[in-house]
């Protein structure tokens, strides 16, 4: 089978599946099997795929009519301009994350020197933080050993001279630190979801408390761990956002800023 014709009706399949990205999905997969880009394809259409490429490129295919994430079936996902190595263990980067990063951008100061990345998955946020502001101390904090490996990797790839702790949200971290960044688990039970969040880790998708119990409990660690002026940047759906700055500021930190999906505190 050539090129073109496996894409035509792997396309084909992945839209009977209700994909909405089904060409581009399968774009993805036949070039990551074929080692090549999915430009080098579109300039290939009538090479015939070898036989034994052509079997693992059906298999992935078949992940993927099973609602498979792409990111699980390619190993890797696209964060902040950055190729990040992701398994079943962690949560799947997500564009909402980078605005962690811009907030941290906007209220960035020479007074901030340390950074801890609480819940860091496959670290892309606190990594990040770490390349784009290398005077940054960056401490990557999670408490599933898998992530931490994952995350480990990550930074050994990227080149990130970052620290790495198991730990229950803060309770092993540094006593005083001058930023803290988190995309916790927030989502609720309750909520309507794609079916690809079935293959993402739980502990890493819901919190109790229509998803806000362990974002309240970060906060009331938070509050005696930051250093005065620290800042405090968390990730939380906009339905939420509300009831997140009330908590927050009901224990004495100041609401700075807003920005699409991320929350930014300092502590006076």
């Amino acid at each position: 089978m050539n090129i073109r014709l496996w894409l035509r009706d792997a396309a084909e399949q992945l839209a009977s599946a209700g994909i909405s990205t089904a060409l581009l999905d399968a774009e993805i997969i036949l070039a990551h099997t074929l080692r090549k880009s999915r430009t080098w394809l579109h300039a290939h259409t009538e090479d015939e795929i070898p036989a034994r490429e052509l079997d693992i490129a059906n298999a992935r295919l078949d992940l993927r009519r099973d609602r498979t994430p792409i990111a699980y079936i390619v190993g890797h996902k696209w964060f902040f301009g950055r190729l990040f190595k992701v398994t079943p263990a962690t949560l799947i980067p997500r564009p909402e994350s980078e605005a962690l990063i811009e907030l941290l951008a906007k209220h960035i100061s020479p007074a901030i020197k340390t950074l801890v990345d609480v819940g860091t998955g496959s670290g892309c946020l606190g990594i990040t933080a770490k390349l784009e502001y290398p005077q940054l101390a960056v401490t990557l904090i999670d408490n599933s050993r898998h992530a931490l490996r994952v995350a480990e990797t990550n930074a050994r790839n990227l080149e990130a001279d970052v620290a790495i702790i198991r730990s229950d949200l803060l309770a092993n971290a540094p006593p005083r630190v001058d930023s803290i960044m988190a995309n916790l688990p927030y989502v609720d039970h309750a909520w309507e979801r794609s079916p690809e969040t079935n293959f993402e880790p739980p502990g890493a998708l819901f919190a109790d408390k229509n998803g806000v119990g362990l974002i309240y409990q970060l906060i009331e660690q938070a509050i005696p761990q930051l250093s005065k002026g620290g800042l405090l940047l968390l990730e939380a759906d906009p339905y939420q956002h509300q009831r997140i700055i009330a908590h927050a500021q009901a224990g004495g930190l100041t609401h700075i800023n807003t920005l699409d999906y991320g929350l930014a505190f300092t502590k006076p």
